[in-house]
């Protein structure tokens, strides 16, 4: 038996990256994986490479009306939701992201999908969870809701406000006897194209050479490693199993020991 076998999961920013290690990895455990994400040929690939009856579907999380049609269409193509994973956010590496010199259009483009995206998918679910007998909503948040982000000020910002919201969706559910848990989780130092841009903005804004940013994060982990995709998915399928009925509202780093770094 599976950890998940028998439940429906939505994974969004699925294509790449920690979504689709987490998508691949609860489709492992016996889900049938929603593989969303705006862009369609990836999510594709990706549904192609987990295979196990995954599903790609093209979505932009900002839009509230494709939240709602993808709560219409998983609930009369599948019947019921269990598992929600709000993992697409963007960090925009292109204009100065610091508090004194970002433009409102970028600190809004970043918040529309990284925060609002989360509220939308988190409202739009609630329902059909409800409808399905309970759920499990995990939101991808990052260690940057704890830190300082001047180089990533709207970035840092929205994570923050995704802890923060997650809280908030817990005590709703739970409080309203739905039956629905939400928690997040908060990667750390992960190699993923977003921790690339971020030693190249060091290296162009700060003249900081990467292989010296890349050091110097990596000394910063206790563990003495950044993390990989896999660990991510492993803490959200934890999240996602019937093993965790009774966490919820916590905020989960991994990242090996990054936060606790003295």
């Amino acid at each position: 038996m599976g950890r998940l076998d028998g439940k429906v999961a939505l994974v969004t920013g699925a294509a790449s990256g920690i979504g689709r290690a987490t998508a691949a990895r609860l489709a492992e455990e016996g889900a049938r994986v929603v593989v969303s994400d705006i862009n369609e040929p990836g999510a594709r690939d990706a549904a192609r490479e987990i295979g196990r009856g995954a599903l790609a579907r093209t979505q932009d999380v900002a839009s509230e009306a494709q939240w709602q049609q993808m709560m219409d269409w998983i609930g009369h193509e599948l019947g019921r939701l269990d598992v929600l994973v709000n993992n697409a956010g963007i960090e925009l590496s292109n204009g100065a992201q610091d508090p004194e010199h970002q433009r409102l259009e970028d600190w809004r483009k970043i918040s529309s999908v990284n925060l609002e995206g989360v509220f939308l998918g988190c409202r739009a679910a609630i329902p059909l969870m409800r409808a399905s007998g309970g759920g499990s909503i995990i939101n991808i948040s990052s260690i940057a809701a704890f830190l300082a982000t001047p180089l990533f000020a709207a970035y840092g910002a929205t994570k923050a406000g995704v802890m923060q919201l997650t809280k908030s969706v817990a005590a709703w559910c739970g409080r309203n006897g739905m039956k629905v848990r939400c928690n997040s989780v908060h990667p750390g130092v992960i190699e993923t194209p977003m921790l690339q841009s971020l030693f190249s903005r060091l290296e162009r804004d700060m003249g900081i050479p990467q292989s010296e940013s890349r050091a110097k994060f990596r000394g910063r982990v206790p563990l003495g490693e950044f993390q990989e995709p896999l660990d991510i998915a492993n803490a959200v399928l934890f999240l996602a199993s019937d093993e965790a009925r009774n966490i919820t509202g916590v905020h989960l780093p991994v990242d090996g020991g990054f936060t606790v770094h003295d």
